[in-house]
């Protein structure tokens, strides 16, 4: 006579895992970074401390942004786009898929280098997998032509 469980035991698979690990990583990491808008960065300049006083975090110039393409800004961890002419976005700089950094920015997507997701300069949406979710989007002001983060 063989017993077996009523309830049969099951074990996530390593897929499972890394996936809800990678979640609750993003979520701090991003929890983390909402209060770094509270303080001036060190390589902002006079006019970042002015803008900063102004309720917001002075990032590039719009001269500093192509076209079409973007910027990344390490020093803020966002991602700097003008999808078209005189339109500015600002994204996390971190991959949704598992927290990596993106490293590029070029024809229309912003791109990740550790497993290629690529995300769209407009919005931040998907454009390629494994990624699911799109980059969350900052709030960006442009002021004559500096660009502060909100």
């Amino acid at each position: 006579m063989t017993s077996e469980p009523l309830h049969p035991v099951t074990t996530p698979s390593r897929r499972t895992v890394v996936a809800a690990v990678g979640a609750v990583g993003l979520t701090f990491a991003l929890n983390a970074c909402g209060s770094e808008d509270e303080e001036p960065s060190e390589s902002t300049g006079s006019s970042g401390a002015a803008a900063a006083g102004a309720g917001g975090t002075a990032v590039a110039k719009t001269s500093d942004i192509p076209e079409g393409g973007g910027k990344i800004l390490n020093d803020h961890k966002v991602v700097v786009t003008q999808p078209t002419a005189g339109t500015f976005k600002a994204f996390s700089y971190e991959c949704t898929h598992q927290g990596c950094p993106v490293t590029g920015v070029a024809d229309g997507a912003i791109t990740c280098p550790c497993h290629n997701s690529r995300f769209s300069i407009e919005d931040g949406s998907v454009q390629k997998g494994p990624a699911t979710q799109p980059l969350p989007a900052r709030e960006v002001k442009v002021e004559g032509d500096s660009i502060t983060l909100a």
